[in-house]
C-alpha cells in the first residue's frame, strides 16, 4: 500500500563545520519529530561519523533516518549521496576520504564535532571537510551509484556550490537521480524557472545548518516504504510512486 511521507532529505549535524553545535544527534531527532517529519537524511559535508548516532537516537521511533553525505566534487559542486543502510555509506566514506586533502583549522572554518547518542563528544574530525574532493562530478555520481546510493544535485538554484552556479548547465550525461531546490524557491516555482530540466525529479529540503531550520523545507513523497529504493522509484515516477509537487 502506498503512503505519503513527509521527507527532509538534507540535514546537517554539528560535524559539518558550518553548522551550529546544537545540531547534535539527539536534538536533531527530537526536532525532526516535532516537525512531523517521517523521513530525514543526514548529510554532513564530506563526512558521516555522526550518522550512526542519529540512527541510534531514532531507533524505536516513527522517524526513518537515511544515511547520507553531502560531497563536494572537484568542480566544487555539492551532491547528496543517499543510502538505505549504514554499511554502504561507510564504504563510500573511505573512498571520499581517499580523495579529500587538507586539515581543518577550527578557528577559521569551525568545529567538526563527533557527538554520540548520549550527547557526549567522542572527538573531532580534523580533515578539511569544508573543502572539495578531487573527484570529478561525473566520477562522483558514478561512485555513489557503485555503492548503491542515489545521487541528488544539491540546491541547484544557489550560485554557490550548485551545479548550475558552478557549471552553468546540467550535462544530460550526468546521471543525477534527482535535483534539489531550496525551500525558498520551491518545486512549483523551480518548474517554471527551469523548463529545460522537466525530465528530472525535483525535491526540496531544509539544508538545515541550524536546529530551528529542520523541516522548513520538505518534500511529500508517495511510496510504499521509507527507503532509498522506494525513493528511486518515486524519482522515476514508477509503480505509483511519485513526488507530490
Amino acid at each position: 500500500m502506498l503512503k505519503e511521507f513527509r521527507c527532509d532529505l538534507h540535514i546537517h549535524t554539528c560535524l559539518s563545520p558550518c553548522a551550529e553545535l546544537d545540531l547534535y544527534p539527539s536534538a536533531l531527532v527530537e526536532k525532526a519529530r516535532k516537525a512531523d517529519l517521517d523521513v530525514i537524511a543526514v548529510c554532513d559535508h564530506n563526512a558521516s561519523e555522526n550518522v550512526p548516532y542519529v540512527l541510534r537516537c531514532a531507533a524505536g521511533t516513527s522517524l526513518t533516518v537515511l544515511p547520507g553525505m553531502e560531497v563536494t566534487s572537484r568542480e566544487e559542486v555539492h551532491v547528496l549521496a543517499l543510502f538505505d543502510t549504514l554499511n554502504p555509506l561507510l564504504q563510500f566514506q573511505d573512498d571520499v576520504y581517499a580523495h579529500l586533502s587538507g586539515s581543518n583549522r577550527e578557528e577559521v572554518f569551525g568545529c567538526q564535532a563527533i557527538v554520540n547518542d548520549a550527547d557526549e563528544v567522542e572527538g573531532f574530525n580534523d580533515r578539511l571537510l569544508i573543502g572539495a574532493t578531487d573527484i570529478p562530478l561525473d566520477g562522483l555520481i558514478a561512485l555513489i551509484h557503485v555503492h548503491g546510493g542515489l545521487a541528488v544535485a544539491s540546491h541547484i538554484d544557489r550560485e554557490a556550490f550548485g551545479v548550475l552556479g558552478q557549471l552553468g548547465f546540467i550535462d544530460p550525461s550526468l546521471a543525477f537521480d534527482a535535483l534539489e531546490v531550496t525551500f525558498r524557491l520551491g518545486i512549483r516555482e523551480a518548474r517554471r524557472r527551469y523548463p529545460e530540466l522537466a525530465a528530472y525529479a525535483f525535491v526540496t529540503s531544509s539544508d538545515a545548518h541550524f536546529l530551528q531550520d529542520i523541516g522548513r523545507g520538505m518534500t511529500r513523497i508517495r511510496m510504499a516504504a521509507p527507503t532509498a529504493a522506494e525513493l528511486k522509484l518515486a524519482f522515476q515516477r514508477r509503480d505509483g510512486r511519485e513526488i507530490l509537487e
